[in-house]
């Protein structure tokens, strides 16, 4: 495959995963999930790599998610070569990798794309970074890692605050609450990483991967509730309250989710 959507590099025992959409806040699509796939499992299989930087481009956004644009325009999130769309075997693949993941967040990191740096396995953060969710607010939700696994990792309270109220939080304040490792300014961002990266690939590679799977050991039953929220979310998007969300942002209007909700 080549890459359309992101870019792939090595630098050093690091290998740098870029997402680049900068034209839609690297939002991801369909083709950016499997090239995203492939990525991690290129780097899996390199005996070279030791650790992963995870990474948006530009400075705007490391990530914002699902396209939901595209949703809006073609009812999906475009075509895939499997036909699936394979988010949730992304999201797997991140905490599977024996390798340490680092999400370098260098803007805006909400809804998916929020997601996508919980599952890191550190995240640093340039001060310009924000995060927070947005899927109440555009008709879709992750009721899976995204939900649960960020509970463990903020706390009950916090992550029901983060989900029920899609609020943005700065740098400062995500470090405050144990959301992310290190706050370091735009410009040393991937100085940083890579050096992060540079003193993983100093220990061994048995030892962290073990220790890897003993922490994912703990939360591995999530993943039946990702499968779960994964099935539900693409009955919720084809309802009139999902095809709302996605058409309002679309229209940039307010949503009208009330009235199109078909239970009580």
């Amino acid at each position: 495959m080549e890459y359309e959507d992101i870019r792939y590099e090595l630098d050093g025992a690091a290998a740098i995963i870029t997402i680049d959409r900068p034209e839609r806040y690297n939002a991801f699509r369909g083709r950016t999930v499997d090239e995203l796939i492939r990525a991690f499992r290129t780097a899996w299989a390199d005996k070279r790599v030791q650790a992963v930087i995870l990474t948006g481009a530009g400075d705007k956004a490391f990530c914002t998610g699902g396209d939901v644009k595209q949703r809006a325009e073609t009812g999906d999130y475009g075509p895939t070569e499997s036909g699936l769309f394979e988010i949730g075997n992304l999201h797997k693949l991140i905490r599977d990798i024996p390798k340490p993941v680092i999400a370098a967040v260098n803007g805006v990191a909400v809804g998916g794309g929020h997601v996508l740096h919980v599952l890191c396995d550190v995240t640093i953060a340039s001060e310009t970074a924000r995060f927070g969710q947005a899927g109440p607010r555009v008709g879709s939700f992750d009721a899976g890692f995204g939900s649960a696994y960020l509970a463990r990792v903020v706390g009950e309270k916090k992550a029901r605050e983060i989900w029920f109220f899609c609020r943005q939080y700065d740098a400062a304040e995500a470090e405050r609450m144990g959301l992310v490792n290190a706050v370091v300014p735009a410009g040393d961002l991937l100085k940083t990483a890579k050096a992060w990266a540079e003193e993983v690939a100093e220990k061994s590679p048995t030892a962290l991967r073990f220790l890897k799977q003993s922490f994912n050991a703990d939360t591995d039953h999530q993943a039946g509730l990702s499968n779960l929220a994964m099935s539900a979310l693409d009955l919720f998007t084809a309802s009139p309250e999902g095809r709302e969300g996605a058409q309002a942002f679309s229209e940039k209007r307010t949503p009208d989710f009330v009235s199109r909700v078909n239970w009580h």
